[in-house]
């Protein structure tokens, strides 16, 4: 198979860049590079797909799949109004956070959607990009809405925070949220790759929320402390302290990661019922977390993180619960 990725070089794009190369098989990335080079065995069209003439070099190929994973309106535009007619099959990687609500857990992709009425808001441009495409593409589209993406390779910090901050202190004390009715639910990068290459392969058309198990908080961070060889205290904090406080939701500086209100409970509770049936995979969250540590051990645990606390910020925070 021929497949044109408009991306390639970040995360998931990269990573299903590689799987493709390992199959065998013909891939072009099409992206400006800046986020690195693009796997090895893997054809690169270096452009901004702002500039005219960006498609240029691809729209007068053939292609078996195409699949993007912007969500910025111009960019999907952009690439429909030149591709759209070149490709057997296109996939769309969007987002659970289309839904226009997060408080019914089990809620499968019949849900209602937010309105696309502020295209600088990530929900509302994944819904005009899905619109978009379904209107270009038609009966040839496959929309894969995954949630929190897991495993080696993440940038974001929220997945890995944990089992990295777990093996930083392993005999010291580390603040968790409270944990009581909290779920997480998250997709190792690999699993999803694999899945959007195999569904791709098929021709699959529709709407999936590409999603893991639902999990209890307690449950991963349990793990994570079994991983990470951490024997120390877990030190749980109620809402209302931790957000007086100021520290924040799910993600982003001084906050806890994948911790949620109570209200956002459909967040991480999304049916996962028709990825299974499409034959959806996952691994084991010990596998996920042995394989994240040992690549954050690669990168340093202390280093700077783009979410969660830092050590000292958690230190003064445990100084205050104690008092």
């Amino acid at each position: 198979m021929r497949t044109l990725i408009l991306g390639g070089t970040a995360w998931l794009g990269r990573e299903i860049a590689e799987q493709l190369v390992a199959r065998g098989e013909d891939v072009t990335c099409l992206a400006r590079g800046e986020s690195g080079a693009v796997p090895p065995g893997v054809t690169s069209v270096r452009t901004d797909r702002r500039d005219p003439g960006a498609y240029d070099s691809v729209k007068g190929s053939d292609w078996d799949e195409i699949i993007e994973l912007t969500y910025e309106a111009d960019l999907v535009t952009g690439a429909l109004e030149a591709l759209a007619d070149n490709t057997q099959h296109w996939t769309l990687v969007s987002s659970v956070s289309v839904y226009a609500s997060n408080s019914e857990p089990g809620a499968d992709e019949e849900a209602a959607l937010v309105e696309p009425t502020d295209l600088d808001n990530y929900a509302h441009a994944k819904v005009a990009a899905e619109r978009a495409t379904t209107e270009a593409i038609g009966a040839r589209l496959l929309i894969a809405r995954p949630g929190l993406i897991a495993g080696p390779g993440d940038t974001s910090d929220r997945f890995s925070y944990w089992v990295s901050r777990l093996a930083l202190a392993p005999h010291e004390s580390v603040l968790v949220p409270d944990v009581h009715d909290r779920a997480v639910q998250f997709i190792d990068v690999r699993d999803l790759a694999g899945w959007l290459i195999d569904v791709g392969r098929r021709g699959l058309t529709g709407v999936y929320n590409a999603v893991g198990s639902e999990r209890d908080l307690s449950t991963v961070l349990r793990a994570a402390a079994q991983v990470a060889g951490h024997a120390g205290a877990l030190i749980s904090a109620d809402d209302d302290w931790l957000t007086a406080q100021n520290v924040n939701y799910w993600a982003g500086l001084h906050s806890l990661p994948l911790w949620l209100p109570r209200s956002d409970a459909g967040f991480a509770r999304r049916s996962r019922s028709r990825y299974l049936a499409a034959g959806g995979t996952e691994r084991s969250l010990k596998q996920t977390l042995e394989d994240v540590l040992a690549e954050e051990r690669t990168r340093g645990l202390d280093r700077q993180r783009r979410s969660g606390l830092t050590r000292e910020e958690e230190n003064l925070l445990l100084d205050k619960i104690s008092e």
